[in-house]
């Protein structure tokens, strides 16, 4: 990467960094909160510690579109502005009517496909893929940072004074996004990062990609619904409360982390995606069951724990690469912007039925709930194909006719290793998906000098 690239990409995964530390602090230590506040019933709590994801999921491709016109920057001061509003609101409030508005205008700050838009302006082709992959990483690290620090904070400030510090994160974030972050020279649409509307319906009709859209909205469901659980279970069988959380999530978490490593080694150096796919929700689905039925007991709670989180962690790395690996070669930002908007669906839903669930039936009501989900998901993922080792492959055009458009696609396919070939004479891009064994540069190179 040149200097600029890694300034921005850097920056820009900051600012990612920021939004979603303040989202998830809150997740260890929510549902003891929300208890003590006026109104509250578990179904409210529930529907609360997910009522972000409702709006998030809603605006995350309109605010993404919005940049195109309005530009990058602006759209995302806005966005951060927004969230920290809501944060201000939720530390202020003594109701839980009060927090579920909070956490509705925090959801308004919907700017995490703008970033990645943005991420594109500023980088090359040929490093993208490497620049969204830092931003990636950034997002996991966040959140295994935040689950482990959000007791601690909560002890020491309260879970009020954990969403003054969210404000505080956006103002950064609007900091960052205004003096460190480069102005790229012009926006310009990426297909690779951006959704395109005309293309919504050739993504939506994708069953593969169906299949992965479902899966990212049970597995976000499924942890926002544990969450309501979660706390309850470890109190009741390793008697750890409070500020003390960090003492069970911290191992949990580096042994979950250190388990995932062999497992995508395996699943895609391996060349086994679909099984490793399917043994993760298998697993989620077995931990998901014991701390349903046999978590009172400490060892039990303790080896289910780093199971659930263990599964978590290998799908949160393996879905985008199989989204990426499944979407055509032009439409990776349709199916990507899909897929996100499914994710925060996926977190409301999981409140809101973690919420109903511990109001029918207490703790164990809601982990049943969340077996329930994984069994569909599991019966859903057997039925899908086993990814093709492939990546996507951008060429960056010169000046092309389009009336020779057509021809030069059919040159590209016919190329070994070109498994689809779209150009963008608008873009002056081609889109590749390559099999990387096979594929060639420079035969592309000599087509597209000729």
């Amino acid at each position: 990467m040149q200097q600029s690239e890694l300034r921005a990409t850097c920056s820009l995964a900051a600012v990612f960094a920021m939004r979603l530390l303040g989202l998830f602090m809150i997740y260890p230590v929510f549902e003891g909160f929300a208890q003590h506040l006026k109104g509250s019933t578990p179904t409210l709590i529930g529907v609360t510690l997910g009522a972000y994801g409702l709006t998030q999921g809603l605006l995350q491709i309109p605010f993404g579109l919005l940049s195109d016109k309005l530009g990058r920057k602006p759209i995302i001061a806005i966005g951060l502005g927004f969230f920290g509003v809501g944060s201000v609101v939720a530390a202020t409030s003594t109701s839980i009517a009060g927090v579920l508005l909070g956490r509705i205008l925090q959801g308004t700050g919907a700017v995490g496909s703008v970033i990645l838009a943005l991420v594109a302006d500023l980088t090359r082709e040929e490093v993208r893929t490497r620049a969204m992959a830092v931003v990636g990483m950034t997002i996991g690290l966040s959140f295994l940072l935040a689950i482990i620090v959000g007791p601690l904070l909560a002890a020491a400030i309260g879970v009020s004074g954990i969403f003054w510090i969210t404000g505080v994160l956006a103002l950064v974030g609007i900091a960052i996004t205004l003096w460190l972050v480069p102005t790229p020279a012009r926006v310009s649409r990426h297909r690779d990062a951006e959704a395109v509307p005309a293309l919504f319906a050739r993504v939506l009709s994708n069953g593969e990609l169906l299949r992965l859209d479902f899966a990212i909205f049970v597995l976000h469901a499924i942890l926002t619904a544990s969450f309501l659980a979660l706390p309850n279970r470890i109190a009741t069988s390793l008697h750890i409360t409070g500020a003390n959380g960090w003492m069970i999530y911290l191992p949990v978490l580096i042994v979950s982390v250190v388990l995932m490593i062999p497992a995508i080694i395996i699943a895609e150096k391996g060349g086994r995606m679909k099984e490793m796919f399917l043994a993760a929700i298998a697993l989620l689905t077995v931990s998901l069951a014991a701390l349903a039925f046999a978590g009172n007991i400490a060892v039990v709670a303790v080896i289910s724990l780093v199971g659930f989180f263990t599964a978590f962690n290998i799908m949160e790395a393996m879905l985008p690469s199989l989204v990426t690996k499944t979407a055509p070669a032009d439409a990776k930002g349709t199916a990507t912007g899909i897929y996100s908007t499914l994710q925060f669906l996926g977190i409301f839903v999981g409140g809101a039925g973690g919420g109903i669930a511990l109001a029918k039936a207490g703790v164990t009501g809601v982990f049943a709930f969340t077996v329930g989900l994984a069994i569909v998901w599991l019966i859903v993922a057997v039925m899908m194909r086993p990814p093709g080792r492939v990546a996507s492959h951008l060429v960056h055009l010169k000046t092309v006719d389009p009336q020779e458009v057509g021809a030069l696609e059919t040159k590209l396919r016919a190329l070994p290793g070109v498994i689809e070939a779209v150009l963008v004479p608008d873009e002056s891009v081609a889109y590749l998906k390559i099999d990387r064994n096979r594929f060639d540069p420079h035969a592309v190179t000599q087509i597209m000098g000729g």
